[in-house]
């Protein structure tokens, strides 16, 4: 199957299913600070941007975190988390709008990006 039919196949169960759903998150910074992102952007830490497996790139997320109920809209630039449980990787500068170092978080979706790889 190619790559094309696989991203379209996982766009349309993002649609089909809930846009709001629950989420360990964690975040990184300084280590990525300046390398380049799996969308093809530079990573910025300062920015407010985010990690996830299988969003397409470009999509924008409001994430609450669940304890303090602080939110903040990320775009979605890279692949990840890689740590075992985790569902999202905010940049440094969302987590700490929404204090979270290592959190339960909601997600909903606002917008789906294009998928688009884009060297910025």
């Amino acid at each position: 199957m190619s790559y094309f039919i696989k991203s379209m196949a996982v766009v349309l169960s993002l649609v089909m299913s809930t846009s709001v759903f629950a989420a360990n998150t964690s975040y990184y910074g300084s280590k990525f600070h300046g390398k380049r992102t799996a969308s093809g952007s530079i990573f910025n830490m300062n920015a407010l941007t985010a990690a996830h497996k299988t969003l397409p790139f470009g999509t924008k997320v409001k994430v609450t975190n669940q304890k303090t109920k602080e939110s903040v809209i990320v775009k979605i630039t890279d692949r990840g988390p890689y740590a075992h449980g985790r569902v999202l990787d905010l940049s440094k500068a969302a987590a700490n709008k929404i204090n979270c170092q290592l959190c339960t978080t909601t997600m909903k979706i606002l917008s789906y990006g294009d998928g688009k790889y884009r060297r910025e």
